[in-house]
């Protein structure tokens, strides 16, 4: 084996040992960290591959913005001196577009193609692939775009005018489960404390909460809400709409709906477990 062959001897894991994962469960990259995996000795040049990757996603029509998240750093020196660096957040499609970028005489740049289109494609699952999912696979997923809406519904919210997020989402939850806030469906499920009661929901309960972050983000943008307070009347009255829709429909109410044995996380950790035993 040469030494470029030595020094590109990466696995699809080295992608995942320098991911992150935020507050909103959006995965994301950082840039200075991904030129260190992709072999790139200088960030000058690896600037200029990021550039052409936005580039790329402008001639797409697709904000840059959302997916070149500019940030600063600390970075210290050999004599210890902290320093102001450039960076960037980037989301897995910046990823792949910086990939396809990329020095194609780079072995790792090809193996970065193939993992992050392919892990792109994970998140486009067909209604029949979707149908021949496992119940605990169908909630890995649902969570997922939960995850995601969330993000984007607060995003949405903020804009809005939106501070006090908890009163937010309680409002919705209030629609939708009869009056019940996060707490209250917290203590009926009986978890622990601060455990994360969409962790703990079935696919059918998730759903329609996904529902309901999606049709709230859509009032807020359509009717371009500017106060916290039409913002939380906003998100009760999609909750309660959806819920009115679920008993028209001869559905079970979500509070009805039962409680899967096992957490997410806690099958996370099962499957974790596992892995490591294999």
């Amino acid at each position: 084996m040469n030494e470029l062959d030595k020094k590109e001897n990466y696995t699809n894991k080295s992608f995942e040992d320098i991911k992150h994962i935020d507050e909103n469960g959006i995965e994301y990259w950082y840039a200075r960290e991904l030129q260190s995996v992709l072999n790139y000795k200088e960030w000058r040049k690896f600037e200029n591959v990021i550039n052409k990757a936005k580039e790329s996603c402008k001639n797409s029509d697709i904000s840059e913005f959302e997916h070149f998240v500019d940030v600063d750093k600390l970075s210290k020196r050999a004599n210890n001196a902290e320093v102001m660096i450039k960076d960037y957040k980037l989301t897995r499609y910046a990823c792949y577009l910086i990939a396809q970028n990329g020095d194609t005489r780079k072995k790792v740049i090809a193996l970065a193609q193939t993992y992050f289109a392919i892990q792109t494609r994970k998140q486009e699952i067909s209604e029949k692939e979707y149908s021949s999912l496992t119940e605990d696979e169908k909630r890995f997923y649902q969570r997922n775009l939960t995850k995601k809406g969330n993000y984007s519904l607060n995003q949405t919210a903020k804009n809005a005018g939106v501070k006090n997020f908890d009163k937010f989402h309680n409002s919705g939850y209030k629609g939708l489960y009869n009056g019940e806030t996060a707490d209250d469906i917290a203590k009926r499920k009986e978890l622990r404390y601060r455990e994360d009661i969409l962790d703990n929901m079935g696919s059918d309960e998730l759903i329609a909460n996904l529902f309901r972050i999606s049709q709230t983000e859509q009032k807020l943008k359509k009717d371009n809400i500017q106060s916290e307070k039409e913002a939380n009347k906003a998100h009760y009255e999609v909750g309660s709409k959806i819920r009115k829709t679920i008993k028209e429909l001869g559905g079970t109410m979500p509070e009805d709906l039962p409680t899967p044995k096992k957490s997410l996380k806690q099958l996370e950790k099962e499957n974790k477990k596992a892995l490591k035993k294999k």
